[in-house]
């Protein structure tokens, strides 16, 4: 490519209409099909992933709003054609902007589904800002807390998760890796991570494309990076101490967790895990598809999706859910920078990895 594209190069043309909306101090982009008033239809949010953009839930927007819901997907913060401020890549922050595009759009809630990275923020926004949250599907998007632990348990998920976040906290290195050869990391980022079958159809090609064109918008490789160093080097900080402990409460909304069965990068068990902090999550593994399932299987995954949506939610006991959301105090002996260290290199010298 001779030049960067400009940030409207992801303004689409389709059955859609693009959206400024303003929440949390920022401009955000998004998307929702052409010609559906949106009525007393409920609102349903979606937050793409890393090295994605609003396109990655085509197929769901549509589906989504058929079934009687009013389906958005947005360019999160730093991406596509929505604003990319130098700062905000934190978990409190990116909470914060979702609790504010929801009201933004006119609604006092919502349904949340993320994949990767905006699976997290659903996690965050669930558990710091609950009574904007209905329910939250996450697509390849373990908890943070279960993340974090099996990075920890686990080699092989440390393996497949760790070793990029590391390449990419030296300012500018990254920038620089992501970038070359017109993205081509973005390339083989989805050809490492998606299924074969996916791979050898013309929607694949399509996609990687334009994928590569959005990361190339200026700015977007740094703010995208920005996501991945807040949340390594977060560890090592009080802030980041602060907002695991927020994160280790029980959610007693609905969730559902959804995986493809040969996704390489976020393995079953750390999805799993994420019965520990979510009470009522239903966990499925979608059939020839890999991390991109959504893209890859875009059927099965609506499917699954409409069928959590009709579901009624299981009764809770209201006493019992207040208690499990209010913060709890501040616990400052079981982790400390010094001991996650330590943790790190006991297990690379162990030979199970634990």
């Amino acid at each position: 490519m001779s030049e960067a594209p400009d940030p409207s190069s992801v303004r689409l043309p389709g059955d859609w209409e693009h959206l400024d909306v303003r929440a949390n101090g920022v401009r955000f982009h998004a998307v929702e099909p052409a010609g559906v008033p949106a009525g007393d239809r409920p609102l349903v949010l979606l937050l793409h992933g890393f090295g994605e953009f609003w396109w990655s839930w085509r197929h769901q927007l549509t589906a989504l709003t058929e079934a009687g819901f009013r389906a958005v997907a947005v360019d999160l913060r730093g991406y596509g054609d929505t604003d990319k401020p130098p700062r905000g890549y934190d978990g409190w922050t990116l909470a914060g902007d979702t609790n504010g595009l929801v009201r933004a759009l006119g609604h006092t809630s919502a349904t949340l589904i993320g994949h990767s990275d905006g699976g997290l923020v659903c996690w965050a926004t669930a558990t710091l800002h609950p009574r904007v949250v209905d329910r939250i599907v996450v697509v390849a998007s373990p908890h943070p807390r279960a993340l974090r632990r099996r990075a920890l348990r686990d080699r092989a998920q440390r393996e497949q998760f760790l070793n990029l976040f590391l390449r990419n906290q030296i300012p500018r290195v990254g920038e620089r890796q992501v970038t070359r050869d017109d993205a081509a990391f973005i390339a083989d980022y989805f050809a490492q991570r998606s299924s074969s079958s996916w791979r050898s159809g013309p929607d694949y090609a399509q996609t990687v494309e334009l994928n590569r064109s959005a990361m190339l918008i200026p700015y977007v490789a740094h703010c995208s990076l920005e996501y991945r160093r807040w949340a390594f080097r977060s560890q090592f900080r009080p802030d980041g101490l602060r907002f695991m402990e927020l994160m280790d409460q029980r959610l007693h909304l609905p969730v559902l967790a959804l995986r493809g069965r040969d996704d390489p990068y976020i393995l079953s068990d750390a999805i799993a895990d994420g019965r520990r902090w979510a009470a009522h999550q239903t966990y499925r593994q979608i059939e020839g598809s890999g991390h991109f399932v959504h893209q890859e299987q875009p059927a099965a995954v609506t499917e699954a999706i409409l069928e959590f949506l009709r579901t009624e939610p299981e009764a809770t006991n209201d006493v019992a859910t207040e208690k499990a959301r209010r913060i709890r105090p501040a616990r400052t002996s079981w982790y400390s920078p010094a001991r996650f260290v330590a943790r790190i290199r006991r297990s690379r010298r162990a030979p199970d990895g634990r």
